[in-house]
């Protein structure tokens, strides 16, 4: 039988390796804190951290980037007096900056098999120094790659048993795509579900790309 949920916040979050590049879902609502703070007590080191804003300096981000743990941190905007922003001027944290579009899209063709593509966003910018560019219908397009995880940290409003996902909201925000983009994707739901008390319209997430579910009742 088929059941993906977990007892436990450690065995939600065990097997995360050095090196990883983990995608963070949220944008205010949908973040998922638990899991967060998981990964900050699971020890992983030299991880990748990919969300949408790093700016910070208390929650679970500005916990987990305490660490140290964190060598880089990809995401579309932090605050230089955040603690992202004062390890980045200590030389202690890697930091790359996507305009927010692109880093959905970046995310959105890592899971729908897109190799490449071309933006106009930030191609005449910073941005696009030393990197490709072309001219594509009188625009100057930049050349941009998918953003591939190992792992997917996600939160959900309900979830059944086969890892069907609901997002409530503005909470769906990067978590659908994100979790098409990773190899391995953790959830924390807020409720748990029988098989089939999600409708197929209400399915936003498929159970086809979710391994763990945790859950961390509202």
């Amino acid at each position: 039988m088929i059941d993906k949920f977990v007892p436990s916040l450690a065995q939600a979050m065990a097997g995360i390796q050095d090196g990883a590049t983990v995608l963070a879902a949220g944008f205010g609502p949908g973040t998922p804190a638990t899991l967060m703070r998981g990964l900050a007590q699971q020890g992983a080191r030299d991880l990748t951290l990919v969300m949408n804003a790093g700016g910070r300096d208390e929650g679970p981000i500005a916990d987990l980037l305490s660490t140290g743990h964190v060598r880089k941190l990809i995401c579309s905007f932090v605050r230089a007096d955040s603690i992202a922003g004062r390890q980045f001027a200590r030389g202690e944290l890697e930091l790359e900056i996507v305009p927010q579009g692109t880093l959905a899209e970046r995310i959105r063709a890592a899971g729908a098999g897109v190799q490449a593509f071309y933006t106009p966003t930030g191609a005449d910018t910073i941005l696009a120094e030393g990197r490709e560019t072309r001219m594509i219908n009188g625009r100057l397009c930049l050349l941009e790659y998918p953003i591939f995880g190992d792992v997917a940290l996600i939160d959900a409003w309900q979830a059944d048993r086969f890892g069907n996902l609901t997002h409530r909201d503005s909470a769906r925000n990067f978590n659908p795509i994100m979790a098409m983009a990773a190899k391995m994707t953790i959830v924390q739901t807020a409720h748990a579900v029988d098989l089939g008390a999600i409708q197929p319209e209400h399915v936003h997430t498929a159970g086809v790309f979710v391994q763990r579910v945790l859950h961390v009742p509202v």
